[in-house]
């Protein structure tokens, strides 16, 4: 599909349904599982979705005024149902898609409802089937062009137009939907302008670095990036799982909460091997089972967050059991593999006595990774110093100019507007004591707000994976930290810091927060959703919110902190301090208590790692062929000769690419 608007074309599985208008017999259903469906004009310049599969001849269906709807309840899963006929009991056919990545069907939607809207005159008549044969025309198909601006001024006032054919809300099952749905062109009551006709939010936009990365992970490569904390990473992975099919994409991540954050499950539920200690045969009997097996039957694209904490026996042990399982001899069993994390970050957990031992040192790493990124540009941090001092410490080193700037910090007055700095701790038992020791001292009665989870019975899985408790004590002074991303135009983002108000005198008492950016929000209750064993979907419903006069580092990760107070002295680990520390917004929203110099350090493994990487010519990292990188690393080493491009590891694929 080279050359054709991006928008303007899917690639999904299509269920077509014809139906027998005023008769009970069953429709007629074709099931094609990989189709392209395009939007259109004919001949006739009327809007035409057409449906190609290989082998066959492709087949259209014209889009009347008047006679379409949408439903789109289901977009994030990759479905959708587009219904075709003049309404009622009248529709002619419905195409149910599935499996269709789901920023492109969100897309991909956006622009057949505008295309429909502001191409319908008032009063039109359709095309009858004796002007198409009088004409004689032969037939055509050209690709819709971009959505442009008249065209989503044209489709609001078609809305606004009483003879434009406005429609109403049908109920009714489509695709699986339940009664409650409504078509995307149903105008929304109580609202000023309906939000179908706003043009969707666009997604920021990615760097030329997650560009490259998204490129390559679309082109079928198996690939790791890395990068330091506030790159970008997690958000350039949740791109990545919304640019894949949903039914052969798996996301996963090495903690629950991350895998939370990712939608997705933990690297161990899916793989179905438990710890992984046991030995090899009965791993693989463990995946043969049959909800398990079929995970791996199932899956073409594997992605795993949070690879540092991932032990290298076990990614040895799972790339074993993928060949087995999937009885087939290429690396990983075939799977696609997409990873992402930062080694100078948390490691594996392991016994005091004993080394931990990384990914990248298993045997099995270099034959199933083509391509090796690292993401540079920060954008958690606008501080150019703190991000220097971020650098430093995340390599381990700890100069005198660091060390006075961090020890400054001690006499930071980070607190602001009755919102106290929230203590990372290294210990949870730490944080669950302070949490509940300050909360006691505040004056009032608790106020419990209890979760609605999908399935009582597995309330554990649930709270492994969950971001918030099933129970949630809080009383007015409570210090709370928002848990999801609710709008982040004004601030309300993970990690945005608050104090309690008070609670809403009606209804279910919702606490009112007033949080740190200026907003004072009634936090109503959020759902979370995430696969649990055997691939069910799990779900809770809970307020966005946790204590957070103390939070752990293991489940900072991923948060930016507005105002965060930290205690290095009990550090164990390699990267802890980094972690810690790259929470913080800015140097001024920090306060470090009792800093020493020697709880900065990096694992020597992980350094050495990372110069490889760092000494590997860009190009040869990211084209997946050895003669042509072969060459245009000559070319780079001929460039640097004659001063062209910097001779600085870490700038040559920069200057290279510019």
């Amino acid at each position: 599909m080279q050359g054709i608007e991006q928008d303007a074309w899917i690639q999904c599985s299509i269920c077509i349904e014809r139906l027998n208008p005023g008769s009970l017999a069953s429709p007629k259903r074709q099931a094609i599982r990989d189709a392209c469906l395009s939007l259109g004009r004919n001949e006739f310049r009327e809007l035409v979705l057409q449906v190609s599969e290989s082998g066959r001849p492709p087949q259209s269906f014209v889009l009347r005024p008047d006679e379409v709807q949408l439903f789109t309840r289901f977009v994030q899963d990759g479905k959708s149902c587009v219904r075709l006929g003049p309404g009622g009991q009248q529709w002619q056919v419905q195409l149910l898609l599935s499996n269709c990545p789901p920023e492109r069907l969100r897309r991909f939607v956006r622009t057949l409802r505008i295309k429909h809207e502001s191409g319908q005159e008032a009063g039109a008549k359709p095309i009858t089937e004796r002007t198409r044969l009088l004409a004689a025309l032969p037939r055509s198909f050209d690709t819709i062009s971009p959505v442009q601006a008249r065209d989503v001024q044209q489709a609001r006032q078609h809305r606004q137009d009483p003879l434009g054919g406005e429609t109403t809300p049908v109920k009714g099952k489509g695709h699986g939907r339940g009664q409650n749905d409504t078509q995307l062109d149903a105008p929304v009551v109580g609202a000023t302008e309906p939000p179908a006709l706003l043009p969707l939010r666009s997604p920021v936009r990615l760097s030329q670095e997650q560009s490259v990365v998204l490129s390559a992970v679309l082109s079928g490569k198996n690939v790791f990036f890395t990068g330091s904390a506030g790159t970008g990473k997690s958000y350039l992975l949740k791109r990545i799982v919304g640019s894949l099919p949903p039914k052969s994409t798996f996301a996963t991540a090495s903690t629950g909460v991350a895998a939370c954050h990712v939608g997705g499950t933990t690297l161990h539920a899916f793989a179905g091997i438990g710890s992984g200690k046991a030995p090899l045969n009965q791993c693989i009997e463990l995946a043969q089972r049959a909800g398990v097996r079929q995970h791996w039957l199932s899956c073409h694209h594997l992605i795993i967050d949070e690879i540092s904490m991932v032990e290298g026996d076990f990614f040895d042990k799972l790339e074993a059991v993928a060949r087995a399982v999937r009885k087939r001899d290429d690396p990983f069993g075939g799977i696609q593999l997409i990873i992402c994390g930062d080694f100078l970050q948390l490691p594996p957990v392991s016994k005091v006595t004993e080394q931990p031992k990384f990914c990248f040192q298993a045997k099995s790493w270099r034959k199933c990774i083509h391509i090796n990124m690292e993401l540079t540009e920060v954008r958690r941090q606008s501080d150019r110093s703190f991000i220097a001092i971020l650098h430093a410490v995340r390599l381990g080193r700890c100069t005198d100019e660091v060390t006075r700037q961090l020890t400054q910090t001690a006499t930071n007055r980070v607190e602001r507007d009755g919102i106290l700095a929230t203590r990372l701790c290294t210990h949870k038992d730490d944080v669950e004591l302070t949490n509940a020791k300050r909360l006691q001292q505040l004056p009032g009665d608790v106020c419990c707000f209890e979760a609605v989870d999908s399935d009582p019975v597995l309330v554990r899985t649930i709270d492994a994976q969950c971001p918030v408790g099933q129970r949630i004590e809080l009383k007015p002074g409570a210090q709370v930290m928002l848990t999801k991303n609710l709008d982040i135009s004004r601030g309300l983002v993970n990690g945005a810091r608050g104090v309690v108000d008070g609670f809403e005198a009606e209804g279910k008492g919702l606490p009112r927060v007033r949080f740190l950016c200026g907003v004072t929000e009634v936090m109503g209750l959020e759902r979370w959703v995430f696969k649990g064993p055997a691939g069910i979907y799990l779900s809770r419903q809970q307020l966005p919110l946790k204590l957070a006069w103390a939070i752990s580092i293991h489940k900072s990760q991923g948060m930016s902190l507005d105002c965060v107070e930290i205690s290095l002295s009990l550090v164990f680990e390699s990267g802890q301090a980094y972690v810690a520390l790259s929470r913080a917004r800015s140097l001024e929203g920090l306060r470090v208590l009792d800093f020493d110099p020697k709880v900065v350090r990096a694992n020597p493994c992980v350094l050495q790692f990372y110069r490889s990487l760092w000494r590997e010519p860009f190009l040869t990292r990211v084209i997946h062929h050895p003669r042509l990188a072969a060459v245009l690393s000559l070319l780079v080493k001929y460039l640097i000769s004659k001063k062209v491009i910097s001779n600085s590891p870490r700038n040559v694929g920069r200057e290279f690419q510019a």
